[in-house]
């Protein structure tokens, strides 16, 4: 049995209707934090389709990943000011 690995999209497979090219992209800033036993990697990026957030969870080997263009940043960042608040009220 073959076994899978993560394509630059964090996602697993052979390919098929869903995969996508690989496109040039340029990393504009980055930074990792690790927060217990995870590991988070934060790429401002920035391709022919426009800017974008890549936000990659790593836990023991296993990615996930999300975008976010850079569009919905703003409103990203309200939001999780109010999770923060909400988290830290007693």
């Amino acid at each position: 049995m073959a076994t899978e690995s993560p394509n630059s999209f964090g996602q697993s497979g052979h390919g098929g209707a869903g995969s996508r090219p690989p496109s040039n992209e340029e990393t504009l800033k980055s930074d990792t934090i690790q927060i217990e036993r995870k590991t988070f990697m934060l790429s401002l990026k920035q391709n022919a389709r426009g800017r974008f957030l890549r936000i990659t969870e790593d836990v023991n080997g296993r990615r996930d990943t999300i975008i976010i263009p850079a569009t919905g940043l703003a409103d990203f960042k309200i939001i999780l000011d109010d999770m923060v608040k909400a988290s830290a009220a007693d």
